[in-house]
């Protein structure tokens, strides 16, 4: 609805525009007429569509024109500046005693912009309220865009319009629109629903003028758009501008931008996701369409679903980005602000269900099958692919410890010195590299120290191709090694030529890191028992086997030291020295150790020992763990 209106007096000399105008605010003919008219404004309250209106009056010593109205009405016409709702007003109508609208009927037929005619006289205050709300009315709901006056009947444009719309209010998608659909539409558009009585009048009206208007009790699409026809000939149009504008339309039957693209500001480290609203009525909609009942969207049923639409949302690539049936057919699997990603850092939980995922790597590195993978098609499977039909995108769902979540992929493409915002917003890297090729991990490795070294997005390195020979990467070090120095989980060996669907362990640990981006210490298996792999991958560190290897070192010495009996001993020695050879022998060193091992297993000294080490030994392992935790 626009915010006002404003109608310009346009004729010539002597007509009566200014009295026009002096009669509608005073409600008196005036006395003494000024030469021109001030601008005056009505207020929204005192209009029946509640916009506020501007009256100017335009002098015809200014725009010296000097013609009939068939002149006039055809310079405003033939510009397409002027091309706006027009009214004939023919004033003085005290003057004469008979009608001229015989005379002004062809002139209407000839121009459409011509919205209707209107007798009235500023003397005796004929029919001037009828003129301005006229004049309103004509521009808030023009008759041209709707109504072809030669045809009789509706332009294709809002036939067009009002099919969409019959079909949104068609809820069960059966072609009628029972009781409640039309209640549904009647308290959609104009906020009260119609009496049960009202409905059958309704319905009677359509039955007697259209064979097919009323089926199995409801009301059809031609018996609808007969309805709309029947209000604009009748001059009540407003009623069908009334239901376009609530669906979204503007003057010029087009979706306006504000309609398609709802404005909606998302903070710089904010996400958004469909909320379960959102979530219940994409199922509806999907459901209202499966005729066939198959849980699944083939293209006829696709095709009914945007059959009125400029256009379809999306291409042939959608069979390729999210998951469908062996025929290739979508199956079936408003929004929420997420909160920034720093509170979820520093609360070490996070509400999203969503996590992007952007998929870096050089050309053949294997991105493309990556994302296909995702889907659960193999290599084969993936070669049937068109390059037409390719997409960038894949979306499915993934389950981080019994939770569902969707990881929804993306893959870059492969310009190092022209990556944008876009390109670097999500959140997590996947780094992806072949292990066939010597001088794919270069690329990987230049991105993430370009772009993700310093900044706080997880990364995860994928060793693509993995089925075939690895070779040695030609970079300053290896893979493993490059993951070590900047505490990145080590390389993931991944490969979609697989018999059956490829692997899908490798997005579930994407989705994990994704959503807790703080954890440094990884789960790296799909076993879901964090507690054990953190130990696992501290007992397996090697700072810890070194200092484990030296407390054994420490503990045989003394052994050796103390149950070694003095011949034993100087025996060692004597014959060490006669070998020139530190330390034991490997006999002696055999002896030695059968010989601490029967001793000192009778001894309880040696559980006591052994029971203190043990404790010692846990207590140095907890301290390192939190140390080594602590500086990751």
């Amino acid at each position: 609805m626009r915010k006002d209106v404003r109608i310009l007096l346009v004729g010539e000399p002597k007509v009566g525009k200014t009295s026009l105008i002096m009669s509608l605010v005073s409600e008196e003919f005036p006395d003494v007429v000024p030469y021109r008219a001030e601008e005056i404004t009505i207020p929204a309250d005192v209009t029946p569509e509640r916009v506020p209106t501007h009256i100017v009056d335009y002098s015809g010593a200014s725009w010296c024109i000097s013609s009939s109205y068939c002149l006039l009405i055809t310079l405003l016409c033939g510009v397409d500046i002027f091309r706006v709702p027009l009214i004939l007003v023919g004033n003085k109508s005290d003057l004469v005693e008979h009608s001229s609208m015989e005379t002004i009927l062809p002139i209407m037929n000839q121009y459409s912009e011509i919205e209707t005619c209107v007798e009235c006289s500023a003397k005796n205050l004929k029919n001037i309220s009828e003129l301005f709300y006229y004049a309103q009315k004509a521009v808030l709901h023009p008759t041209g865009p709707l109504y072809c006056p030669e045809k009789k009947d509706m332009k294709p444009l809002c036939v067009k319009a009002l099919t969409r719309i019959f079909k949104v209010s068609d809820l069960d998608n059966d072609g009628n629109l029972n009781d409640n659909e039309l209640n549904f539409f009647q308290r959609t558009c104009f906020n009260t629903p119609l009496e049960p009585q009202a409905l059958e009048d309704v319905k009677n009206v359509v039955r007697k003028n259209l064979i097919d208007g009323v089926c199995d009790n409801g009301l059809t699409l031609k018996g609808f758009l007969f309805l709309h026809t029947l209000f604009i000939q009748r001059g009540r149009h407003e009623t069908t501008w009334t239901v376009l504008r609530r669906f979204g339309y503007d003057d010029d039957l087009e979706l306006n931008q504000d309609y398609l693209f709802p404005p909606l500001k998302i903070p710089p480290d904010c996400t958004t996701e469909l909320n379960h609203n959102a979530y219940l009525f994409l199922q509806s909609v999907f459901d209202k369409h499966d005729k066939d009942r198959d849980c699944a969207l083939s293209p006829e049923e696709l095709r009914d679903l945007f059959d009125v639409f400029p256009y379809m949302p999306w291409g042939p690539d959608v069979n390729n980005t999210v998951c469908t049936n062996d025929q290739g057919i979508k199956l079936v699997s408003m929004f929420i602000l997420t909160r920034d990603k720093k509170i979820d850092l520093q609360k070490k939980q996070t509400q999203r269900s969503v996590f992007r995922c952007n998929v870096f790597g050089d050309i053949g590195s294997g991105k493309s099958g990556f994302l296909q993978a995702f889907l659960g098609r193999n290599l084969m499977r993936q070669k049937t692919i068109k390059e037409e039909h390719r997409s960038y995108y894949a979306i499915n769902t993934t389950y981080v410890y019994g939770q569902e979540k969707y990881l929804l992929l993306h893959e870059v493409f492969p310009d190092f010195d022209y990556l944008s915002d876009s390109d670097l917003a999500c959140d997590i890297v996947c780094l992806v590299y072949d292990v066939s090729n010597p001088y794919s991990f270069e690329y990987c490795a230049k991105v993430f120290k370009q772009y993700f070294m310093d900044s706080k997005t997880p990364c995860m390195m994928i060793a693509a191709k993995s089925d075939l020979p690895e070779v040695k990467q030609m970079y300053g070090c290896s893979p493993l090694e490059f993951c070590r120095r900047h505490k990145m989980p080590p390389p993931q060996s991944f490969t979609c030529n697989a018999a059956s669907a490829p692997n899908r362990d490798i997005y579930t640990k994407l989705t994990t890191m994704a959503m807790y981006p703080h954890a440094r210490l990884r789960c790296m298996c799909t076993c879901n028992r964090c507690t054990f792999c953190l130990c696992q991958n501290f007992l397996n560190s090697e700072l810890l086997q070194t200092v484990r290897a030296k407390l054994y070192a420490v503990v045989l010495r003394s052994h050796k030291l103390t149950a070694l009996n003095p011949d034993v001993i100087t025996q060692q020695q004597h014959t060490s020295h006669s070998n020139n050879l530190p330390g034991l022998s490997g006999r002696n060193l055999a002896a030695c150790l059968l010989h601490v091992s029967q001793a000192d297993l009778k001894s309880s000294t040696f559980w006591l020992r052994a029971s203190v080490g043990a404790t010692v030994f846990a207590v140095l392992g907890f301290a390192m763990y939190r140390v080594l935790l602590k500086t990751r």
